[in-house]
């Protein structure tokens, strides 16, 4: 490796580890924000592996923390798939941090409903249909739906 390509290995490397100090970040976002500025395509995917082989970036501990960050917002489950495909998580490991069928789902829903319109349930048709997007906008399914409103009982 030249003088000059190892300077700019480093300075990828630098970059990316200051990304990576701020917050987590998929691969691919790291990828984007390194190509954003400039750096060589080659150089980025050897400073990645580097990283990876290291330890310094990993998608699992991204998804984990994003997953449980989300959640804790008040996001449901299908936003949360949405948001890491967008970030090029593979469906393998979104298996792993979202079980839709979990009843912690429910509860979130509810929480979420209830923190938003209070406890007591839709007057009218409106009220109904504005609560309904909310929580679909949100991310939830359905049935954790169906749930947060009261129509299917735990």
């Amino acid at each position: 490796m030249s003088q000059k390509e190892s300077s700019q290995h480093q300075n990828v490397r630098r970059v990316a580890i200051e990304l990576l100090s701020r917050r987590e970040h998929s691969s691919s976002e790291l990828k984007r924000k390194l190509v954003s500025r400039s750096f060589g395509l080659p150089e980025i995917k050897e400073v990645l592996a580097e990283l990876r082989d290291e330890g310094l970036q990993s998608d699992v501990r991204f998804s984990e923390a994003y997953v449980y960050s989300r959640a804790q917002k008040g996001y449901g489950p299908l936003r949360i798939q949405a948001d890491l495909k967008q970030r090029g998580i593979d469906d393998l490991l979104l298996k792993e941090f979202l079980d839709f069928q979990s009843s912690e789902w429910n509860k979130r829903a509810i929480d979420v409903q209830k923190k938003r319109f209070g406890s007591i349930p839709p007057e009218n048709y409106k009220d109904y249909a504005k609560q309904v997007r909310f929580l679909q906008y949100r991310g939830f399914t359905a049935d954790q739906i169906k749930i947060a409103l009261g129509e299917i009982n735990l």
